[in-house]
């Protein structure tokens, strides 16, 4: 590691020379052209061209020597120095927008950032692909004089990109460092070693990243996003300078494309799993249109943990693996085994998202903001000071089967273990042509526990309790669904929804267990669906063939009708085993009812 840096240290300094023998001159201007191929937002243009930038909820100011300002947060900075808001300058597309690009970019070249900003190779990449893919905007009609000093700059920066590489962390901000050594390699192709050294990291950089079945290993809908995003850039770069696309490249479009699909809800934004929004979904679709050509939706995602359900117009997302491993999980959530399940283009049952700020942050990052079970107000994951994760669950187990358009999920984790020696086993079935989601929560461990079900519900859905506070009936875009629960106390709370900037009001419902309640402690008995699958194994289900996954069917459930919802009488104690743990269960329906 010494070694290392000692060697990038080295390679920096000989990168801010002014001129090397053997590099080449200096361009009067790019060799071949970089377009930006995304839109801006013209309302944030107006705002940057009065000198007010917005970024991740914080406004500040910016101009003429405000590049470092001590008040900016660090999130704020990175994407001030990265230059990506020209697109917004670009977007309002008049006179005064063009004039205050160059006068900014103009500045930020007279008084460049000092250290940490200039070792943070994903801001050197942004800046750099950013200035390259609006140099027509705003330096094509400049004078020779501030054009000649961009592209003196421009260099400098290609060569510590150069030598940053490969980079420290491999998060998908690995990702936009590479795109803008690219960029350069396009731009300044007399300058053959920036072409070269992307050759020489990019496929071991993308076996890092991207899993098997296309997965990022961030195991993040938006990251997922964010990732596939710089790999369309790259290959539009590519393409103009007609330069062979990488096969790594090619594969990793080809495969991550498929899984951004099918982490989508009908109404086309992304799941709200590990920090994610919802996202702008004409910002989706042009990347995926960018990417690739076919419009195929993953069925299978084992390596990344999520599964895909559909039946008719009714979509169950979960997230059934652990969080991702470190290194990688600086913006993971303590959400194993919470889902989403929507209707069609209407959102029911969601996570509550992820905030800018870092309170929110925080805050939502904790079991209690997903839709899952919560033991003892505490998470399943627990969160290291530096933003990574100190504690997980060590063991996740899926089991699927599907049979005549029904599904059955097994699952189970170990993240209470430790703090409780307790573990959580979640059985979900979706059956009926999705309009019948039901659940059985057991909780086993060596005494009783106190623990919560939340379901987050989208600020969309309407929801009361009737009349006797048994049921929630729910009114989803005019369709009528009704929740109910046995085992626990059911009630209708409030909760909060960020699928973008800013939260929205919105509510949960909420099932409650606590040791010395009658509902609490009830005899493990499975929520059955009308019917089951025969005993079998994996291959002998088609769909389950499908999903790649090990599927058989859940192990102590025996074909039963399923009981309609009725009023639960009082349970027995919660029966222990030959060791001494105890099992405590809730089983709870959600169904489609004609009002």
């Amino acid at each position: 590691m010494v070694l290392r840096r000692w060697s990038q240290d080295a390679r920096l300094s000989l990168a801010r020379l002014p001129s090397l023998a053997g590099l080449g001159r200096v361009p009067p201007a790019p060799v071949h052209a970089i377009r930006d191929l995304w839109p801006g937002d013209p309302a944030s243009g107006a705002r940057l061209v009065k000198g007010s930038l917005t970024h991740a909820g914080v406004t500040r100011r910016i101009g003429p020597g405000r590049w470092e300002d001590p008040s900016y947060p660090e999130r704020f900075r990175a994407y001030l120095h990265g230059f990506t808001w020209l697109r917004d300058l670009r977007a309002v597309g008049t006179d005064s927008a063009r004039l205050q690009a160059r006068a900014l970019v103009n500045d930020w070249l007279s008084h460049p950032p000092t250290d940490p900003m200039v070792r943070d190779c994903a801001v050197t990449g942004a800046r750099l692909a950013s200035w390259l893919g609006h140099y027509d905007f705003f330096a094509a009609s400049a004078d020779d004089a501030f054009r000649q000093r961009l592209m003196t700059r421009l260099l400098t920066e290609g060569r510590t990109l150069a030598a940053l590489l490969p980079p420290d962390s491999h998060d998908w901000r690995a990702l936009t460092a590479f795109k803008g050594l690219l960029a350069a390699a396009v731009a300044m192709p007399d300058h053959s070693g920036f072409l070269t050294r992307f050759l020489r990291y990019i496929d071991g950089e993308l076996a890092c990243q991207v899993l098997q079945d296309g997965c990022h290993i961030q195991r993040s809908p938006e990251i997922q996003f964010l990732a596939l995003r710089e790999l369309a850039e790259m290959r539009a770069m590519l393409q103009a300078a007609q330069i062979a696309l990488p096969d790594s490249l090619a594969l990793a479009l080809d495969r991550m494309s498929p899984v951004l699909r099918a982490l989508r809800h009908g109404d086309g934004g992304l799941a709200l799993f590990n920090g994610s929004h919802a996202g702008s979904v004409a910002m989706i679709e042009m990347v995926l249109s960018q990417a690739t050509r076919a419009r195929v939706v993953a069925t299978a995602m084992p390596d990344g943990g999520f599964i895909r359900l559909q039946v008719g117009r009714s979509l169950l997302l979960v997230d059934a693996a652990a969080p991702p491993p470190p290194g990688f999980d600086a913006e993971a959530h303590a959400g194993t085994l919470s889902f989403e399940f929507s209707v069609a283009r209407q959102r029911l049952i969601v996570n509550c998202g992820a905030g800018e700020l870092p309170e929110w942050r925080r805050a939502l990052r904790e079991s209690a903001a997903h839709s899952l079970l919560v033991l003892e107000d505490s998470s399943s994951s627990d969160f290291a000071p530096q933003g990574g994760i100190q504690r997980r669950p060590a063991h996740v187990t899926v089991e699927q089967v599907a049979q005549d358009g029904a599904h059955w999920l097994d699952l189970a984790h170990d993240g209470y273990h430790a703090p409780f020696g307790a573990s959580w086993r979640r059985r979900l079935y979706l059956g009926d042509g999705g309009e019948n989601l039901r659940g059985e929560e057991v909780v086993e461990g060596e005494r009783l526990q106190s623990f919560v079900l939340r379901f987050h519900l989208h600020p969309s859905v309407e929801a009361e309790l009737d009349a006797d506070a048994q049921v929630v009936v729910l009114d989803v875009g005019g369709w009528i669904w009704r929740f109910r629960a046995d085992g626990g106390t059911v009630a209708v709370e409030e909760s909060v929804y960020f699928s973008g900037a800013t939260p929205e009001r919105t509510r949960q419902i909420v099932v409650r267990v606590r040791p010395g309640d009658k509902g609490g402690d009830g005899p493990v008995e499975a929520a059955q669906p009308e019917t089951e699958p025969e005993t079998g194994t994996a291959e002998d289900s088609p769909e389950a063939e499908s999903t790649g996954m090990d599927a058989s069917p859940p192990p102590e459930q025996t074909p039963a009708e399923t009981p309609a919802p009725s009023t639960p009488e009082a349970p027995a104690p919660a029966p222990a085993d030959a060791g001494g743990r105890t099992r405590q269960v809730v089983r709870w329906a959600l169904l489609r009812t004609d009002g």
